[in-house]
């Protein structure tokens, strides 16, 4: 390092956000994520003990997946590398593996890569990394806001592991929020900042566990308040609105939470009342909250408590999440109570709950077991030779357009995940399935 780079560390350390000043140094100065990154978990005693696997972070913004990888950096004797899938190309990463390389043959020395969106990288990057990961040339660590067993390579994520973060709780936001007011060095606290309670509790409520959300608008609220009298930055209720951007949400005089509401709005729906519904979602929408949040609870009430009762009143969910994207306030919400309304008259069933939750569990406990051969692929080269789709029966070549014929692997053979309710349409549904048995 050069008396250039090192000025340019050294301003961007003091003059980086709050959010990046404030990132834990070691393991000790985590907040949240316990799950994972707690005393005695595998990632903990790995990242102590400097034996670190090729690892895949998960979760959304804000929780932590950057904060893990820095940690790692400050504790590891290895070398430690940092690309950002949204800039770096194959040229990038030619250079760290040659870097890693060298180290590795010359010193004896490991090297991890971080790689930040990683599932930004096309297939072809990412296989670009398989022989350097699997020869331990490189340790991989990689960020990514997306499920990454649908945008990263199965071959890479068979060589990691993969850990999952979860949003911070209020709590936990609230400790970041004290440490970054009372923190001289790398916080506030030179500028003798109060945080009032309650706009401690509003921002550590509506950040949504993001912690880089929270600190963004506590810094923009001490750098643009004033100073009274005592010398002090008081820092209220009020100022965190703006900053934040957000309404306060009060439901009423006594300040029922946000998730009350939202729980007593849920429940209405399911318990068949649209009047309690729709009352509900006038308080929501008369606090400010926000409608494509509404839209998105509804969605999931009208599959996990109509369901096939009603298929219908997913698609109205759906319906009316988009339109209230595209047409706004104050229109919304009447599509929001057209809604509300119809799922609380919908004929209710969770059997679609049931169903996945019976199959998860038996994922869970009996592994994944094999696909009967003449359910398999049989299009592709030399499929034909392996024995897969042989003797699959085509239903829609049969009376009925139904034939007899095993679905489930063999060991789990009549095992029953879905069984149909008496309400609505999928009492119809359960007629039709008790038919097609009675053919069997």
């Amino acid at each position: 390092m050069d008396l250039f780079d090192y000025m340019r560390e050294t301003t961007q350390e003091k003059e980086s956000p709050l959010a990046s000043r404030l990132r834990p140094r070691t393991l000790e100065e985590v907040v949240g994520q316990q799950h994972i990154a707690g005393k005695n978990t595998l990632l903990y005693r790995a990242i102590a003990a400097d034996h670190l696997s090729s690892v895949i972070f998960y979760g959304p913004p804000g929780t932590g997946k950057t904060t893990l990888a820095r940690v790692i950096a400050n504790t590891t004797r290895g070398s430690f590398k940092q690309i950002n899938a949204t800039s770096a190309g194959k040229k990038d990463m030619e250079e760290v593996v040659k870097e890693a390389q060298n180290a590795l043959g010359m010193y004896g020395t490991k090297t991890i890569l971080f790689i930040d969106e990683i599932h930004r990288f096309n297939k072809g990057q990412q296989d670009y990394l398989l022989p350097f990961v699997e020869d331990g040339t490189l340790i991989l660590i990689g960020a990514t806001t997306e499920n990454p067993y649908f945008e990263v390579n199965s071959a890479l994520l068979s060589r990691s592991f993969i850990f999952e973060l979860k949003p911070l709780t209020p709590a936990d936001i609230k400790t970041l929020l004290t440490r970054a007011v009372t923190d001289r060095e790398r916080g506030m606290g030179s500028y003798h900042p109060v945080l009032d309670p309650d706009a401690m509790n509003f921002l550590a409520d509506v950040s949504g566990g993001d912690a880089r959300r929270a600190l963004n608008a506590l810094e923009l609220a001490v750098l643009t308040t004033p100073k009274n009298a005592d010398g002090q930055i008081p820092i209220t209720l009020d100022v965190i609105q703006e900053c934040i951007q957000k309404r306060a949400i009060r439901y009423d005089r006594q300040g029922d939470s946000h998730y009350d509401t939202i729980s007593a709005f849920i429940k209405s729906m399911r318990g068949s009342d649209p009047d309690a519904a729709v009352y509900y979602l006038a308080r929501m929408l008369y606090a400010g909250e926000d409608v494509k949040f509404i839209a998105r609870r509804m969605i999931i009430c009208a599959s996990e408590d109509v369901g096939n009762a009603d298929p219908q009143a997913l698609q109205v969910a759906v319906s009316a999440s988009l339109a209230v994207e595209r047409v706004g306030m104050p229109e919304a919400q009447i599509i929001l109570s057209q809604a509300a309304a119809y799922i609380a008259c919908a004929p209710k069933s969770n059997a679609a709950v049931t169903a996945i939750s019976r199959a998860m569990e038996s994922v869970r406990t009996q592994g994944i077991k094999t696909i009967p051969p003449w359910l398999q692929d049989a299009h592709y080269k030399g499929s034909a030779d392996l024995g897969r789709g042989t003797g699959y029966l085509y239903p829609h070549s049969y009376p009925s357009h139904y034939v007899k014929q095993q679905y489930l692997p063999d060991e789990i053979a009549g095992e029953t995940f879905y069984e149909p309710s008496e309400q609505g349409y999928e009492a119809q549904i359960k007629k039709h399935l008790e038919e097609l048995k009675r053919q069997r």
